[in-house]
């Protein structure tokens, strides 16, 4: 299987993909038309990649059966695009949740001890311990989480274990409605962590603010002119998530004129590349620090993922199966099922398929078990539409190796 990756990636990766039997095309300098017309020309089968973007037009002109993006979420992934056309998109969820997590702390630590600005002055030669000495301290003060997926999990125990209030809101959580049985199943002590109903009732409690949601049509600018109004002054707010989960003009005037503190690893308008010339008006603000998309960028989390992104390629490669798949279909338009039991013959399931398709009814989903010997079996076939009965018994006519044949509404 030729595996295409078209991002930088961790050696030890790239090692266990030959080792496994891939024969790796290894391009990470490939970008837009030239992407394009490597795929075209290389018979690739599973495309690799990180930050690059996968358009509708690279699939098409594609032989690849299997896209991986070697990181969390899909973002930049035409998912709709591969659904169309029967290729499978993966990812790698969680692997990055614990370097993220670290740097958002790090982050809230920052800005609570403004550690930047102590270094920036020492830098230029001025000792200012009096105005230095004035941060307010984390103990006992409370961390709100907007989202509560791996990585709002890890900043979640980062934060009990410095000794503050979590309160969280998720999608998950309808209404308020989860239990403390709920967070201690997921690995907290009963009560440790506060369920809101809203975005604005963490917000009215929060001393700090940590974002860790997906981008959804919901989700975008979700952190407005009304969520900031309910923040306490000289609240902090971190976001190493999304930059569209923030309206970013009602952020800057909450910054200057309410005091929010804030600290940035996404923006709206970063550089295309590794390196480049960046110019945000947020960073600008002394209220405000940055850091340059490094969330998930440390040597462990990429480890993790390049580990992560060689067992989906591999299981694929050698089982046809494929883990963390995202762009599966939840419930297909299938509305009944039909239960063949025959005999494990040769050409009795091509004869149901072959009046199915007489009938002009589309197969959905379907399994073929095989009983203890190898003698028997019973197929379920998920159907578009109900065959008619005359149709049935054609079927059960046309071949003496159908035993039965049950239809079942779903």
């Amino acid at each position: 299987m030729k595996v295409l990756v078209a991002d930088p990636f961790e050696q030890s990766g790239l090692t266990a993909l030959e080792a496994g039997g891939c024969e790796l095309l290894y391009r990470p300098e490939l970008k837009d038309a030239a992407l394009v017309e490597t795929l075209r020309t290389s018979d690739a089968r599973v495309l690799v990649v990180r930050s690059t973007n996968v358009t509708a037009e690279m699939l098409k002109s594609s032989t690849l059966t299997l896209v991986v993006r070697a990181g969390a979420g899909v973002n930049t992934i035409d998912v709709a695009a591969a659904s169309r056309q029967g290729i499978y998109v993966a990812n790698c969820p969680g692997k990055n949740a614990i370097a993220v997590a670290e740097l958002a702390f790090g982050l809230i630590l920052a800005l609570d001890r403004r550690i930047p600005d102590n270094v920036t002055e020492l830098r230029a030669g001025r000792w200012n311990k009096k105005e230095f000495s004035k941060a307010r301290g984390l103990y006992g003060r409370t961390l709100g989480l907007l989202g509560f997926g791996h990585i709002g999990h890890e900043v979640a125990r980062r934060a009990l274990a410095s000794g503050m209030k979590v309160v969280v809101w998720s999608r998950r959580f309808s209404g308020g409605s989860a239990t403390d049985a709920t967070a201690l199943e997921e690995g907290f002590m009963p009560g440790s962590i506060q369920i809101a109903s809203t975005p604005g009732d963490v917000a009215d409690v929060a001393d700090v603010l940590s974002l860790h949601l997906a981008l959804t049509e919901e989700t975008r600018h979700l952190i407005n002119a009304d969520l900031l109004a309910r923040m306490k002054p000289g609240a902090i707010l971190v976001n190493t998530a999304r930059a569209e989960l923030i309206d970013t003009q009602a952020l800057a005037a909450a910054v200057q004129n309410v005091g929010i503190r804030v600290a940035l690893d996404v923006f709206a308008q970063e550089p295309a590349g590794a390196t480049g010339a960046f110019s945000d008006p947020l960073v600008q603000l002394p209220q405000v620090y940055g850091t340059h998309h490094i969330g998930a960028s440390t040597e462990q989390a990429q480890e993790a993922i390049a580990a992560e992104t060689v067992r989906i390629v591999l299981s694929y490669k050698d089982t046809g199966k494929v883990p963390n798949v995202v762009n599966l279909c939840v419930q297909t338009p299938a509305t009944y099922t039909l239960i063949v039991r025959h005999q494990d013959r040769p050409g009795v399931l091509a004869d149901v398929f072959e009046h199915l398709r007489q009938g002009e009814i589309n197969v959905q989903e379907m399994e073929n078990i095989i009983f203890e010997g190898a003698e028997a079996a019973v197929a379920r076939i998920n159907l578009d539409r109900r065959p008619s009965d005359i149709l049935l018994k054609a079927m059960q006519a046309a071949n003496r190796h159908i035993l039965d044949l049950q239809l079942v509404r779903i």
